[in-house]
Order: C-alpha cells, then structure tokens, then sequence
C-alpha cells in the first residue's frame, strides 16, 4: 500500500492539469502534465468552452502524465477528479455535444436572472436559496436555463441530457451517467433536503428529472473503462474512478479545512470564504451558499468576483515602486488612512449582495491621493468583502476556537495583504504552503477510498507564518467597513 498511487485530474478555467500523489499525500515531482484552456470570451458576456476540445486536452494530459510514470503506472489505485463547477452543456442520446460548455462566468441571462427574481418574488426567490443553498444569479442553471430558452430553444429541444463536463468526461470514457452530490450542488437545482433534483425548478424550467444524472456519492466510483481507452491506458483500466467534485470543494479538503473548525480563505484571481459544516442548517444564511462536499458534508460561504485580479491590475496600471519596495511601505502604512472608499466590484458583486450590476467605484479621491493609497485602500477594501461573509460564516463555527487557513497565489503572494486581512477579521490568519490543495484535496479522497487512510486529517498540509491580528487596527477597519457600507447602500442598493 505504501507504493500506491493516486492519479489526480485538475480541470480548471485556465488549464487542465493531470498528477500523481504518493501515498503520503505528496505530488509526485516528475508525474505531472498541463496544458492550457481556451475560453472563449464575448463582449456580451460569453465564456464558454468548445467540449470536445476540452476533452481533447484531458485526454493529452492522461496520455502524458502516463509516459512520464513508465512501470510506475501499475501502482496507481484510483483515479480522482476535481472541475470547475456551474458549468453545463448539452449532450445528444449518442453522446454528442449540442451546446457549447457554458461556465458561471457567462453573464449572458443577466436579464433571465431579473426575470425569474420578478416572477418568484421576494418569498420565492428566499424559498429557493433555502431549498438549493444557491441564490438565483447568473452563475447558476435556473437562469442560464431560461436564457437558453429565449435565445436558443433549437439547443433546448435537441438535447437529450444535461450535464456537466465532469459527468460528460466519465460517461464518455467509463459509459456510465453520474454526477457528484458536490457538483450538483453547485447548479442550483439540487434540492439541498432530499439530496434530489428539485422538481419545482424543474417544472418552472420545463425540464424533465430524466434529462439529468443520476446522483452519486464521492464514494461510490465508477470502473471499467471502454474501449479504445481501456487498451490505451491499461493501468487505469479495472481500477475505481471517484466523481468529479467541485473544485471548491476539493480545495478546502486539500488545505485542511474539512472540519468546521477550519475555515479556508482562497484568493487567487477571485477569493471565497468555505467551511464545512453539518449540510442540515435549518436556513442558508443570507448572501452565502451551501454547497456538498459529500452527502454528509456541507459546504457553507461565499465567493467574491474580486481578489488578485483587482491586485494585477492596479500593480500593470499604475507607477508602484517594485514589489519588495511595495510590500515594505503597504507594512508601514497606518489602517484606513488615506481617506478612500473602494467599491472593488470590478467584474459585478457575488457574496453577500450578488448584484451583477454592481460596478467597482473610488470615493474620496483627491489631488493629493498617490497611487500607493489606492493599492492600500483597494487590498482593504477586499478584505471588508471578506468580512461581511465571515460574520455570517463565524455562528456556524464549532466552539470559539477555529482557524483560518489561507491559500491561493493572489493572497500568498503579498505579506502586507495577508497582515491586513488578519487585522480586519481580527483573527490570525495561518499561510497554507502546498502549493497543489484542489488536487490534493481528491487525491486524499482517493487514498481514503482505497483505505489507506481513515481520515483525511491523517495527513495534515504544511502551513508556514501565522499572521497575528492588531487589534487596534481592527476597530480602526471597522468604521471603514461602515463607510464602504454606505457607499454600497447609495450606489449599489439604490
């Protein structure tokens, strides 16, 4: 058991990516293939993938990862898989795409989204965030499909099934139809109490239960390849392939954060606030999500649209000194002192408000304003996003006690950013090393599923610097939390 290997495929936005852990739960340094994505992107809001081209590339990076193991190929026990999730596409009875993969960045059913909030109304549109855990936004299925309606019923009428690109890659390779309780749980047609596809949007939509997969745990894996693949990669032939989870999901599992006593703080291009919590909430707290990890597993947060991009951009656009420069006078700088307010929506508000029309807005600015105040107020700005979806996170805690672990590359990458953030949420923020957590995180699910493992905290992450909040500077964000409180109200809510 202890030469046992987990094969491990990343399918995100940017890239697809295929890795070997060893049985401790580390990458294997020489087993691990990428390519790049393409998504394509539309001035009136598209994202989308072509399928069968996306397939292609999970098909390389296999074909790659393989020939880079040689004879150790033998010892992989399991095959595991994380996605993107909120993605869908339409599949004829053949197997054949009919649509495009549509993904949560296409904001193209903006005004589908309107439409059904106006036609549920307030109670309705409340009933469905408590049933699904998901809110009524753009980023979900009940809008996107209301939009394909209006705009492509040809696309409606000739597909035979609905699925995501996880449930597609599986049915082709595998010739079984599954779909993950976590990845259902991010289309916002799960019903989060009879873990079943909830019939009242379905009806609303006009879809029927059928057209959909059939629901599976995390731990009951498909096996058996079909032919040609089964010749092609023969280690992978007999051996357990586990559902595609969210990608979110398997993050928190990667980082350490599977217990409700560990929150995982992400901020890569975007951020999300997650912890895993018991699933049977008697409410979804306002402006968060409730997502799967597993049927017992409930996932509880939020995610903003803003976070390093935002970092990036200013960082290209403005005359900064270098970066070490740039950390050390963001470390010396007084909190909320350079007399700005920052609305960072810079592509719409998702957690708490979920506003698509919000915009990213500067108040206060001022000749005397320098580009290092705007660096500032925008990193703390960010970290008041986070602090309105920690305090509807922190109830659901268990104890007083917990952590908060902080992965992603657009946080990490910035101590004085890291510091601010402990000092707005007043908690210490711990520095998440690996570098892999979303493969890592199903890797640990596979190893789990072969028995290797009971639990996964068997094999903890490997954190670095605890960043300790002052909390003078705390209460000073707090008045600065209010401020951007009510420049939302009047720009944003009105």
């Amino acid at each position: 058991m202890k030469d046992t290997l987990i094969l491990a495929l990343d399918i995100g936005t940017t890239s697809t990516r295929a890795l070997l852990f060893d049985a401790a739960g580390h990458p294997v340094p020489d087993c691990i293939a990428q390519v790049a994505n393409h998504l394509d992107i539309t001035q009136e809001g598209g994202a989308t993938f072509d399928p069968a081209a996306l397939f292609d590339q999970v098909i390389a990076v296999i074909d790659q990862v393989l020939q880079r193991a040689g004879n150790r190929a033998q010892s992989i026990g399991a095959v595991v898989s994380a996605t993107f999730v909120s993605n869908v596409m339409g599949v004829s009875d053949a197997g054949e795409p009919v649509t495009p993969l549509f993904i949560y960045a296409d904001t193209r059913n903006a005004s589908d989204a309107d439409q059904l909030r106006s036609e549920l109304g307030t109670a309705g549109v409340r009933a469905s965030h408590d049933r699904t855990g998901a809110l009524l936004h753009t980023s979900y299925l009940p809008a996107r499909f209301r939009w394909l309606a209006r705009t492509h019923p040809n696309w409606r009428k000739g597909s035979t099934y609905w699925m995501s690109f996880g449930e597609y890659l599986y049915w082709k390779l595998l010739g079984k139809r599954a779909v993950s309780y976590s990845v259902a749980s991010w289309t916002g047609l799960l019903n989060r109490h009879s873990l079943t596809w909830d019939q009242e949007w379905l009806t609303t939509l006009g879809l029927d239960r059928e057209q959909f997969s059939p629901l599976a745990d995390v731990d009951q894996p498909l096996q058996e390849l079909l032919s040609p693949w089964a010749e092609r990669w023969p280690a992978l032939r007999d051996i357990p392939w586990l559902p595609a989870i969210g990608d979110g999901a398997a993050a928190n599992l990667g980082s350490g954060c599977d217990q409700p006593t560990r929150i995982a703080l992400t901020i890569g291009t975007t951020g999300a606030m997650r912890v895993v919590v018991d699933p049977n909430l008697p409410q979804v707290p306002d402006g968060l999500w409730l997502y799967r990890v597993a049927s017992t597993q409930g996932l509880l947060g939020g995610a903003t649209t803003e976070g390093g991009n935002l970092f990036a951009w200013l960082r290209e656009s403005l005359q900064l000194p270098p970066i070490d420069q740039l950390e050390k006078e963001l470390g010396m700088r007084a909190p909320a002192a350079h007399g700005l307010t920052i609305l960072p929506f810079v592509a719409g508000e998702r957690a708490p408000g979920w506003n698509d029309h919000a915009r990213a807005s500067i108040v206060g600015f001022t000749l005397n304003t320098r580009p290092i105040d705007l660096v500032q107020a925008a990193l703390e700005s960010i970290a008041y996003r986070f602090s309105l979806i920690y305090r509807r996170v922190k109830p659901h805690m268990h104890g007083t006690q917990h952590q908060i672990i902080a992965s992603g590359g657009g946080l990490l990458s910035s101590p004085a950013w890291l510091q601010i953030m402990a000092d707005v949420l007043g908690e210490p923020i711990v520095a998440l090393l690996e570098k892999e957590i979303t493969s890592r995180g199903i890797a640990l699910l596979g190893l789990q599923q072969l028995g290797i493992i009971q639990q996964l905290s068997e094999l903890p992450p490997t954190t670095g610097h605890t960043y300790l909040p002052n909390h003078a500077h705390h209460t000073r964000h707090q008045a600065a939390i209010e401020r951007q409180a009510e420049v939302y109200d009047l720009l944003v809510t009105r």
